[in-house]
C-alpha cells in the first residue's frame, strides 16, 4: 500500500490504474504531506471519532484519518476510484467503509446512527469549488448530528462564509453558515499543492456547530427564503427584491411597516441587514 500525500506516489497510483481525472466532479488532489497533518489537527480528529469524509479521491487524506480516527466513512461519487480505495490505497486499513454514491442522495442520519449510535460526527473534506454550498447546506438542514465540518474549499468561499454585513462577499452562504456554526479559517492552501493545478488557491475552514443558533426564529424555512431573495437582486432594495420574489407573496406595504417598525430604511438593500435583523423581519411576516 502506497502511503499518499506526495507527487511520485501519487503519480504511481494513477497511472498504474490508468486514472484520468474528470473535470466534472472537480477533481484536485493533495500532494503535501504537511497540509494533510494540518488538515486533521484542525479537524481535531481523535481516537473516539468517527468521521465522514466527502469526495475521498484516490484516498490520500483518507489515510490520515483512518490514521487518527477510530471509524470512517468516505463517500465518494466516481466508480472508477473505489477499485483504487478498495483494492490498493485504503486496503489495510480495518476501520474504513467506502461508498459509491453522490453524497447529495445519500441519507447521513442513516450512516451517523448505525456508525456512531447517533452521536455527533465531525466531516472532513477536500469539496470541489461548484458543490461546495449545497453539500455545507444539506448537512445543515438535514440536522445531521455534526460536531465540526472541516473543509477544503476555494479561498473566496472560505471568505464569503465568514464575513459580516455590508462586505461585497456578504451574502445567503455568510448567513446560512453562521446561523448553524461558528466559521475559522483555519489555514491558505497554495495551488502549487494540488495535482492537477487548480486556478486559484484554496482555504481550510472549520464550521464548529452551535449548540443552539445565535438567533431565534420562528420559521428557520421561512427567514432563508427571504435571505435568498434579498440576495437574488442585491442591487435593489430589499422591499422591491422581497415583493419579487416568486414564492414569498409578500407586499410593499407590508415589509415596508415591518422596516418602519425595526427602526430601518426603506430603501435599505439585504446586504445592510445582519442575521438577526433577518430573524426579526421573518417573525414580522410570519405574523
Amino acid at each position: 500500500m502506497a502511503t499518499l500525500g506526495n507527487p511520485t506516489n501519487t503519480i504511481a497510483i494513477l497511472q498504474k490504474y490508468d486514472f484520468n481525472f474528470q473535470k466534472k466532479f472537480g477533481q484536485n488532489f493533495l500532494i503535501d504531506a504537511n497540509i494533510l497533518e494540518n488538515i486533521i489537527m484542525a479537524a481535531g480528529v481523535n481516537k473516539d471519532d468517527c468521521v465522514l469524509e466527502i469526495g475521498p479521491g484516490i484516498g490520500t487524506m483518507t489515510q490520515y484519518l483512518c490514521e487518527n480516527a477510530r471509524e470512517v466513512v468516505a463517500v465518494e461519487i466516481d466508480k472508477k476510484l473505489i477499485p483504487i480505495l478498495q483494492e490498493d490505497t485504503l486496503s489495510s486499513y480495518d476501520n474504513i467503509t467506502i461508498i459509491n454514491e453522490d453524497i447529495l442522495k445519500v441519507d447521513v442520519n442513516a450512516i451517523v446512527q448505525k456508525k456512531n449510535g447517533g452521536k455527533p460526527i465531525k466531516v472532513v473534506a477536500n469539496l470541489p469549488y461548484y458543490i461546495t454550498t449545497p453539500i455545507i447546506m444539506g448537512l445543515f438542514e438535514s440536522h445531521v448530528p455534526l460536531e465540526s465540518i472541516t473543509i477544503m474549499v476555494q479561498k473566496e468561499v472560505a471568505e464569503r462564509m465568514q464575513v459580516g454585513p455590508g462586505t461585497k462577499d456578504y451574502g445567503a452562504l455568510s448567513l446560512a453558515v453562521q446561523y448553524y456554526a461558528k466559521p475559522e479559517v483555519m489555514m491558505t492552501v497554495p495551488a502549487s499543492c494540488f495535482m492537477p493545478r487548480p486556478n486559484v488557491d484554496s482555504a481550510v475552514i472549520k464550521l464548529t456547530r452551535h449548540e443552539h443558533p445565535p438567533v431565534q426564529v420562528q420559521d428557520e424555512k421561512l427567514m432563508f427564503n427571504i435571505i435568498r431573495a434579498a440576495f437574488n437582486q442585491r442591487r435593489k432594495t430589499l422591499v422591491n427584491s422581497l415583493n419579487n420574489a416568486a414564492n414569498l407573496y409578500l407586499n410593499k406595504e407590508a415589509v415596508l411597516a415591518a422596516l418602519e417598525t425595526m427602526g430601518l430604511s426603506a430603501t435599505i438593500r439585504g446586504e445592510a441587514l445582519t442575521l438577526a435583523q433577518f430573524a426579526v423581519l421573518a417573525d414580522f411576516v410570519k405574523n
